[in-house]
């Protein structure tokens, strides 16, 4: 797959894509026109990597997870690394738990105003 076909099946832009290279989470073989190509299995790889993004996790902690996503293996180190940012999410959850049970509160406890 070259970048662009990466980039719509992902919805990721091909900016990020090269960033997500240069942070050595993804890697892919450049042509005799030095255009990139990715083997299918990107696309999945990409899907894990936004969503540890979006989990609040940096290039460098998903780096560190990916070899373990691809052998099924860790260091001592990296099971450590691997629980502290589980109970960190473990932590998020809870907390937007709250917020949301107290913003169905509000909502329960609140009338719409009459207009006029």
């Amino acid at each position: 797959m070259r970048i662009g076909e990466v980039a719509a099946a992902t919805g990721v832009s091909t900016r990020a894509l090269r960033y997500y290279e240069e942070q050595q989470l993804l890697s892919s073989v450049r042509s005799a026109g030095g255009q990139r190509h990715y083997p299918a299995a990107v696309v999945e790889r990409v899907r894990l990597i936004q969503s540890l993004y979006g989990a609040g996790l940096s290039s460098k902690v998903i780096a560190g997870i990916l070899p373990c996503v691809n052998t099924g293996f860790a260091t001592p180190e990296m099971m450590t690394r691997l629980t502290t940012e589980r109970e960190r999410l473990d932590t998020q959850l809870r907390e937007l738990s709250r917020t949301r049970d107290r913003l169905d509160e509000i909502i329960a406890a609140t009338r719409i105003a009459p207009s006029g």
